[in-house]
């Protein structure tokens, strides 16, 4: 049995009214939208067969425009064979290029796909993503980026502003650079420890500065850790736990702070007239900062402070640390440099070990064995040994010129012996072979 559509089922409830008397046949006809000629047939339809008369010819039956079967078998057979891994709409523009064209929509093609499974991962939706709310006490959870940003509006060139913003009230702490480099994010992150105190942790984006790519070493893999960047190893030193985000809504609070220090920030500097980053660096300190966190700071659901005192020099920590093999000479190579170090470390018997180089801020180089600090000073390059001359071994036969002092009076030799000599007398001839012998010896 057919099922009637909701079209079919309201031409049921007209001609039952028309069948009553209710309701005229001309009334019902401009109810259904239809002429009067084909309500007449509908009626007459629907008295001869029944309720199933007014259920459409076509319902059930197969399309006069239906692709045959061959057809799509062909097609089926190019998407296992040919067109592996090709979408929907490139295999209908190629069954278009082939010889004996096939005209297939799109959509024909990816249901065909779809039924014989023949059909690519579809696209990848948004993954599912739960609201992360904020650390209960202030200082258990810092986040840190650096926008790039024309700050100046073309007064001056574009600058990166290295932002840390605590996660419970969201105090924001900021300071200009050139650039956001390694440098960059030790002295930011310094300055925030000496004045808030080392947070619990640091969230912040999977840039070179933050990821090592390297391949753990043995000893590593044994240990179940990971290889460290500069900064990775100075957060373990103090004991700051390094979250690394896989995505920037992860962070979203420091980014979206971003956007507004980029609107907030620009037009202030703008009216403040501030055209350098010095400048912009003591505007922020002296007057944005603490208006801009008034205005926006959130109460912690705990008022009490979860930051750490800083137990360690924070120069020794955050810089760049290098381990060093310490020559037979006692230097030690530095970016083309020798560095010496002085004789009243010669108990330590340092030749053939590995002492660590702290490359500091502003050019500040510290030498370190076994947490004891070693003197040293800068050196002129090695002396080189002086290199013997190279002997020249020439073992191309010489022959002296006609003119050399040796052959003084005697006649050119002849190169073709065949010729006639010049004179042809015996004594010619016999000067002419003792010059030849010359010549050979």
């Amino acid at each position: 049995m057919l099922l009637m559509s909701a079209k079919e089922r309201l031409r049921l409830r007209v001609l039952a009214e028309v069948s009553t008397g209710s309701m005229s046949l001309s009334a019902a006809a401009l109810k259904l939208g239809l002429s009067y000629r084909q309500m007449r047939r509908v009626r007459r339809r629907h008295e001869r067969e029944g309720d199933g008369g007014l259920v459409h010819r076509l319902r059930g039956k197969q399309s006069n425009r239906k692709i045959s079967a061959a057809l799509r078998t062909k097609v089926l057979e190019l998407c296992r064979e040919k067109y592996v891994g090709f979408g929907p709409t490139l295999i209908s523009e190629y069954l278009l290029e082939l010889d004996e064209p096939v005209a297939v929509s799109h959509d024909t093609v990816r249901r065909w796909q779809r039924e014989q499974g023949l059909l690519p991962q579809g696209r990848r939706r948004g993954k599912h993503r739960r609201r992360r709310e904020r650390r209960s006490r202030c200082g258990e959870l810092a986040q840190m980026d650096g926008s790039w940003h024309d700050w100046f509006e073309g007064r001056s060139a574009w600058c990166c502003l290295m932002v840390m913003i605590d996660d419970a009230t969201g105090t924001v702490f900021a300071r200009f650079y050139e650039r956001e480099t390694l440098d960059a994010a030790f002295d930011v992150f310094g300055r925030y420890a000496a004045t808030k105190g080392l947070p619990g942790g640091l969230y912040v984006d999977r840039a070179g500065i933050y990821r090592s790519d390297k391949e753990p070493t043995l000893e590593q893999e044994l240990a179940g850790e990971r290889p460290l960047t500069h900064f990775g190893r100075a957060m373990k030193t103090l004991e700051v736990e390094l979250i690394l985000a896989n995505s920037p809504q992860a962070k979203g609070r420091v980014e979206r702070v971003n956007g507004t220090l980029q609107d907030r920030l620009v037009k202030a500097m703008r009216l403040a007239n501030l055209s350098d980053i010095a400048s912009a660096n003591r505007f922020l300190d002296q007057s944005f900062l603490a208006s801009f966190n008034a205005k926006f700071n959130v109460a912690a659901a705990d008022a009490s402070d979860a930051h750490r005192a800083v137990a360690a020099e924070l120069g020794e920590v955050l810089c760049e640390q290098h381990e060093r093999k310490v020559g037979r000479d006692w230097c030690v190579q530095w970016r083309g440099t020798l560095l010496q170090i002085d004789k009243q470390h010669e108990a330590l018997n340092l030749p053939g070990k590995s002492v660590t180089l702290q490359d500091r801020p502003g050019g500040t180089v510290q030498l370190t064995w076994q947490q004891q600090t070693l003197a040293w000073r800068q050196v002129k390059a090695r002396p080189t040994r002086p290199r013997p001359k190279p002997t020249i071994v020439n073992n191309k036969r010489w022959i002296p010129s006609p003119h050399h002092p040796w052959k003084a009076g005697a006649e050119p030799r002849i190169k073709n012996a065949s010729l006639p000599a010049p004179h042809g007398g015996p004594e010619e001839k016999t000067r002419e072979l003792h010059q030849g012998t010359f010549l050979l010896r």
